[in-house]
């Protein structure tokens, strides 16, 4: 559940996308990240409140159904849902064009394809081969950056060979915030987006022996992954090259790593970079069933996805999810990177609405435990309400920031299309659909879960 938790944040996002946050902001990138992982360890910190007081299947989709009402919990659930879905896809598409770095004869679609039916078979089998490859693939990434911290350190401190030790590259090109405090701050945006996926664990848990204590000890420790992983490393990338250096843009990690002087850079990080891929794509494909299994309990999805293999598995759900994936790679053949780029912006800002989500239900839950079952309340939010209120604020300055700023206004549009089909996807369903149940109609983990050793 640990290394779940820990493989859900590092994703390809870290190793390549950071290289386009320090280059539009500098050195200061450090503060863009510190900030970017202080929301989600607020955001989480929450979510972990509702997961040990009220553990069920669907986690924050089933809170906000039991929060804010049906449309809510109805609209969460889709739009984590649809998230992962283009995840799987987008996924697809970026580890297939890495391999054919290596093997170019093999067309894009093929090499796509041939992941995503690897992936989605190991899913297929149970959720154990799920917790397996996540393992396994948790494991290498979390090798490779606490190797890439170890030499950092090595080089700063002098002890690295041929090193320029010291902390000079983190002002003398321009100073700490060549570009000022304002593109520091628009920074905080995509930081946030890179964290997304902690949340997982919350629903893993479903599937867990023990789900209260395995989200508990997975939550104590995302503040180390956060500082240490990517704050950390972010601050050796800024400090060992030039922020402003070419190669920081295009990956950051190989910048440093041929700075020192390591032999076939662009092959090391490929791999690493494929493994953060591979990773991501695993978790969309679960986490994509599970939270459609989870929409087929209360009426909010058809129940023809609710069927489970003997191994407790939603066969049907990850098929949908993975059709999805399909039909996107061949769109991707046919008409290239216009359908890519639909993909990337249609889904954006999705998963910063599905957090504003989870901080609203969980004032409102807080309140309503305090009153009727205090003593659920094992794990608790940091001074409550006021931080709650306060994760609330920034939340909506971070989704202000994506609707004004030109760099992400495209994704905040297209992703606000994807709110608005959702939410009249609502009022067919409930005019003409069957009635939705009740937010207490999801029964306990207890009595729904096939345990995942």
């Amino acid at each position: 559940m640990n290394l779940i938790a820990i493989g859900g944040v590092i994703g390809a996002g870290l190793f390549v996308g950071s290289g386009v946050v320090i280059s539009n902001t500098g050195p200061a990138a450090i503060i863009s990240f510190a900030i970017g992982g202080v929301i989600t360890l607020l955001l989480m910190r929450m979510l972990a409140e509702m997961a040990v007081a009220r553990p069920v299947v669907g986690s924050f989709y089933v809170y906000a159904r039991q929060a804010l009402g049906q449309r809510a919990g109805f609209t969460t659930g889709w739009m984590y849902w649809y998230f992962f879905v283009i995840v799987v896809a987008v996924e697809a598409i970026a580890g297939g064009r890495i391999i054919q770095l290596w093997f170019p004869m093999v067309p894009l679609w093929t090499l796509s394809l041939g992941l995503m039916l690897l992936l989605t078979g190991t899913n297929m089998i149970s959720a154990r081969s799920f917790g397996e490859f996540e393992y396994w693939f948790a494991s290498i990434k979390v090798v490779a950056i606490i190797i890439f911290l170890a030499m950092g350190l090595l080089w700063i401190t002098g002890l690295w060979p041929k090193s320029t030790p010291g902390l000079g590259n983190l002002i003398s090109h321009g100073g700490f915030t060549p570009l000022g405090w304002g593109a520091v701050l628009a920074a905080v945006v995509p930081c946030v987006a890179f964290y997304t996926g902690a949340e997982i664990i919350t629903i893993a848990a479903a599937e867990s022996e023990e789900p209260q204590t395995a989200v508990k000890r997975a939550m104590r420790s995302i503040v180390a992954r956060v500082v240490t992983f990517y704050v950390g490393s972010i601050f050796i990338v800024v400090t060992v090259q030039n922020w402003d250096a070419k190669s920081v843009g295009v990956s950051p990690y190989a910048a440093v790593l041929d700075v020192m002087g390591i032999p076939a850079v662009g092959t090391i990080m490929n791999f690493i970079v494929l493994t953060a891929v591979l990773s991501c794509l695993n978790s969309a494909l679960y986490t994509s069933s599970r939270m459609l299994f989870a929409l087929t309990k209360n009426g909010d999805a058809p129940k023809f996805f609710t069927r489970l293999s003997k191994g407790g598995v939603p066969r049907r759900a990850i098929l949908l999810g993975t059709a999805v994936g399909y039909v996107s790679v061949v769109c991707v053949y046919l008409w290239g990177n216009l359908v890519f780029g639909f993909l990337v912006n249609s889904y954006g800002a999705v998963a910063l609405f599905v957090y504003l989500v989870i901080a609203a239900s969980q004032v409102v839950l807080r309140k309503r435990l305090d009153r009727e079952d205090p003593a659920a309340l094992k794990l608790k939010m940091w001074l409550f309400p006021w931080l709650s209120y306060a994760t609330i604020a920034l939340m909506l300055a971070v989704i202000v920031a994506m609707a004004i700023l030109p760099d992400t206004q495209s994704q905040f549009l297209m992703s606000g299309v994807t709110l608005v089909v959702i939410l009249l996807s609502f009022e067919v369903r409930r005019r003409f659909g069957m009635h939705p149940g009740s937010a207490d109609d999801v029964a306990p983990l207890s009595e729904t879960r096939e345990p995942a050793h």
